[in-house]
Formats: structure tokens, C-alpha cells, sequence
């Protein structure tokens, strides 16, 4: 099979980097549909540059490149085992070149393998057919919105639903619930894969096997395929919006799918995923390995540009930030404004967060940019450089960033999906500000970094190291002002009460 490596190789890279067309036409119906000169809007329309250049440059699309979870159909007398190290050759090289963002970590020690290699990474579920090729499907579902998944026991008791029974009527509540829960943390507009009925575990892979539908397919269950587009229906009218920044994109596919169930469990398993909705497939040639043929995109068709005009129009009016940031600017910030930060930045994630609370911060933090943010990065010769720096779910750092702003002095924390009350009260003690950047971005905010000036904590591993960045007219969004206000407890609100008016 001389082709083998090559084709894997390339259906990840163009998993990585090609958002799939039936995605694409929801996507760009989604920015048709919403209300112009909206946050919700703007975020639409980064993620719509976003897309494009990702394509163009063959970058990903988001710099959490996931988990990559491969579906394979063999005919009898494929060898299985060599088959497997083929692929977890092709990650590898995929994640040497960039495609992939080294994600795979001990859970015992917590050390990055660095190539996506370890214990069950990646995921390989191989399946026998009687078909002469061989079938691979690869999807990348992130880390954000694979923490928004979620999985209901019915009967149960919901968040402004009530009480879910077991019944259609209770799924349905269970899957309007799951769209509200994830907010602007899982990266709306999202997806939702669901498996009714199983065990718990199985439930889940069920409901994962979803996400390979198409879009537009309709379910051949007549009752399953009412219930997903009810749920398409509904969700959208919750007023989630792009990145829960409120408005009317928050729901692009439901597929639903049921399993039978031990008497005593009634499980509804939901795998969300994002707007990033990454997945291809290929048919192979079991003699030789040569891709046949493309699943879900055709690739003799020319890809279609996304964005209809500069991606975030400037209007005059946002706010320009220099760092190093102080407490008398940051004040005069409110929710809604969009600013640009030019000047130094620091990433950090969960491990620079939890490194930060015994040990004092290997630079000066005071007045600094905070960025929470694992990147693509790549190193040629002596110097690094950035391939994808999206924003990753901030949330994970609420034990920790409160405590970060009033030690440390830092001013200013960008990431996706907001924070909570420990840190809206130390923003507003401190006079620091949350800004909210367009998750799954990462092709759009790489090209603001002018350089990279250097990187402390690399023995965490590359997506949690924190890395110097000089940046040019980053845009985002102030979410969390340093007077106490909230968009995302707003929306929270407003979405929780139009969840209520849906029974």
C-alpha cells in the first residue's frame, strides 16, 4: 500500500484546514440571516475570513486541532494492526508540519507527548465490511466543545424546564438544554450529535457518530427527523448567538439517533460540537492505499470564499490599547466596546495558571495582556513561529485568574466564552477588563502576531507553554468590565427565560 501514508497524511491536513462544504453553506447562511453591525454579526464574520484563509494558506482552522477520531470500514484480510500504525504515522508527521496541535497528554504525569502520540491517542475504531476499499473518516472536535458534551438521566430536572420524563417530550427538553448550558463556550453556532437510549459509554460513542451526518441529511426515522428539526427551530430562537454574544446563529445541525436500553436507564448523550465543525473522509484502494474518492467534498469543485467583505469592518470608534495597560484605562472600558491591542501579550492556559499559584510569574506580569491561549507553533532554525492562535475557553481558569489579577497585576485577560464572579469581582477591584476573542479564529489572529519574542515554561509543552507575542491591532470584544457588568451573565439570563417561554 504505497499510497497509504500520503493519503492519511492528506486527509488530515485537509480535515485541519477545509471546513467541509455543507458546513460552509450553514455558515454562510447563518451570517446572512444575522442582524447587521452586532457582536454576534462581527464574530460571523471573522470566523467567515477565518474559514477562508485557512483554506488558502492551508492553516488550521482552529489551533485546538481536537482529538482526532478515525472511523475506518476494512474489507476482510486488511491487516487492522499495520493499518493503525499508518495512521498514527501520518499524525505524527501531520502534527511535525503543523496540521495538528501537539494535544495529546499523560494523564498520570501530565507531559505532552509533543507528536499526538500516547495511551488510546489518537482514537481508531475499526469496523469489517463487505465493500472491496476501505473507508476513513477522521473528525477534530476540540477541547471546548467537547467539554460542553453532556448526558441526561431521565426522568430529571432541568434549569428553568422543569421536569424532563421519558419521552420524546423529555429529549426535547434535554436538547434545548444541552444548546443553553454551553453558551459561548462551546464556539456557537453549534452542532449537536444524539444518541437516545444505550449505556452510558456506548451512548456516547453513538451519539459522536452523529457528527459524520451531513448536515442536510434528514433522518429516515420520521419521529427522530421531526424531533431535529423542532430542535433546529427552537434553539435558534433561544438568542444565544455567535459566541453567546446573544443573537440569531446558535444551533447549525441536530442529528439524533436512538439505541435500545436496560429497563432501569433512560440516557439522552449529547456530543456538542462547534461552529469548526471538522470532519472529511476518503475511500481508499486496499491494494495500493490511493484515495478513490472524497467524502463530503468534492474536490474538482472551486472552494467558495466565505467572507463578504474585510472580515471585521472598522468603524472609527474601537478603542486602541498599548500595552503595557493600566487601571485608569481599563476603567474607562465598558461591556460592548471593541478595542485593538497592539504591544506585547502572554499566553497562558491551565498550566501556566496553575504554575502561577506557587510559583512567582517568569515575567512581569504587572499591566500585562493575558492571553488565554494554546497555539500552532512552529520552529525554523532558532526562531518560532505562529501558525494558528485562536482563543481556548476561559472558563477553566475561574479558580485560578482572580487570584492572578490581584497578585500578579495583570490588566487585561482575552479569551472566548467568559468568566464568573470570582473574576468579574477582582476585575472590578482591580481595574481589569475581559475581552472576548472569536473562538476557532486562529488563522485570523495569527496574522496579528508580528513576532514571537521569546517563551517561558516550554517544559509544559507547547499549547501550554507562555509565549511572548508582539501583536499588531488584535480585535475583541469587552465582555467583562471593570464596574461589574457581564455580557455573558446577561445573555445567560435573557437565554435562560426565552429557554423557559419554549415549554
Amino acid at each position: 500500500m504505497q499510497f497509504l501514508s500520503s493519503s492519511l497524511l492528506e486527509l488530515i491536513t485537509q480535515t485541519s484546514t477545509n471546513l467541509p462544504p455543507d458546513v460552509r453553506r450553514v455558515m454562510g447562511h447563518m451570517l446572512a440571516v444575522e442582524t447587521p453591525a452586532t457582536q454576534s454579526h462581527q464574530a460571523l464574520s471573522i470566523i467567515a475570513t477565518n474559514i477562508d484563509m485557512a483554506h488558502d494558506d492551508e492553516g488550521a482552522i482552529c489551533q485546538d486541532t481536537g482529538m482526532p477520531t478515525f472511523v475506518i470500514h476494512t474489507p476482510a484480510g486488511v491487516n487492522q494492526i499495520q493499518f493503525a500504525a499508518a495512521v498514527r504515522e501520518a499524525v505524527a508527521e501531520a502534527t511535525r508540519r503543523g496540521k495538528l496541535r501537539p494535544n495529546s497528554v499523560d494523564s498520570l504525569t501530565g507531559k505532552n507527548s509533543g507528536n499526538n502520540l500516547g495511551a488510546e491517542t489518537p482514537v481508531i475504531h475499526f469496523e469489517q465490511w463487505e465493500q472491496d476499499a476501505i473507508e476513513v473518516r477522521l473528525l477534530l472536535k476540540g477541547g471546548g466543545c467537547e467539554n460542553k458534551n453532556i448526558q441526561y438521566s431521565l426522568p430529571c430536572e432541568l434549569d428553568h424546564l422543569g421536569r424532563a420524563g421519558r419521552d420524546l417530550a423529555g429529549v426535547k427538553k434535554c436538547l434545548l438544554h444541552a444548546v443553553w448550558q454551553a453558551q459561548g463556550q462551546g464556539c456557537a453556532p453549534g452542532a449537536l450529535g444524539v444518541c437516545i437510549g444505550s449505556d452510558r459509554a456506548h451512548g456516547y460513542l453513538l451519539a459522536k457518530y452523529q457528527l459524520f451526518r451531513t448536515l442536510d441529511d434528514v433522518n429516515s426515522n420520521p419521529d427522530l427527523a421531526k424531533l431535529e428539526a423542532e430542535i433546529m427551530e427552537e434553539a435558534n430562537k433561544l438568542g444565544v448567538g455567535a459566541m453567546g454574544f446573544g443573537g440569531k446563529a446558535t444551533l447549525i445541525g441536530c442529528k439524533i439517533t436512538s439505541a435500545n436500553r436496560l429497563p432501569a436507564s433512560f440516557f439522552v448523550s449529547v456530543a456538542y460540537d462547534c461552529w469548526a465543525f471538522r470532519r472529511l473522509g476518503v475511500i481508499l484502494d486496499p491494494r495500493t492505499g490511493e484515495i478513490r474518492q472524497w467524502l463530503y467534498r468534492d474536490p474538482s469543485e472551486t472552494v467558495k470564499k466565505m467572507a463578504v467583505g474585510e472580515g471585521f469592518p472598522l468603524t472609527g470608534r474601537e478603542v486602541v490599547l498599548t500595552a503595557p495597560l493600566s487601571a485608569e484605562k481599563m476603567r474607562t472600558l465598558k461591556v460592548g466596546d471593541v478595542v485593538l491591542i497592539s504591544g506585547e501579550m502572554f499566553t497562558g492556559r491551565d498550566a501556566v495558571h496553575a504554575h502561577l499559584m506557587k510559583n512567582p510569574p517568569p515575567v512581569n506580569l504587572e499591566g500585562a495582556v493575558l492571553y488565554h491561549c494554546g497555539p500552532v507553533m512552529l520552529k525554523e532554525g532558532e526562531e518560532w513561529h505562529v501558525k494558528a492562535a485562536g482563543p481556548t475557553t476561559s472558563i477553566r481558569e475561574e479558580p485560578y485568574e482572580h487570584e492572578v489579577l490581584r497578585r500578579y497585576g495583570v490588566k487585561a485577560v482575552i479569551g472566548k466564552g467568559g468568566m464568573g464572579a470570582k473574576t468579574l469581582a477582582a476585575m472590578k477591584d482591580c481595574g481589569a477588563v475581559y475581552l472576548n476573542a472569536i473562538g476557532g479564529a486562529a488563522q485570523y489572529y495569527a496574522r496579528t502576531v508580528e513576532q514571537v519574542l521569546g517563551v517561558s515554561l516550554l517544559e509544559l509543552g507547547i499549547p501550554e507553554a507562555m509565549w511572548h507575542l508582539r501583536v499588531k491591532e488584535f480585535p475583541a470584544i469587552v465582555t467583562m468590565d471593570a464596574h461589574g457588568n457581564s455580557l455573558h451573565a446577561k445573555v445567560e439570563e435573557e437565554t435562560g427565560v426565552a429557554l423557559a417561554s419554549l415549554q
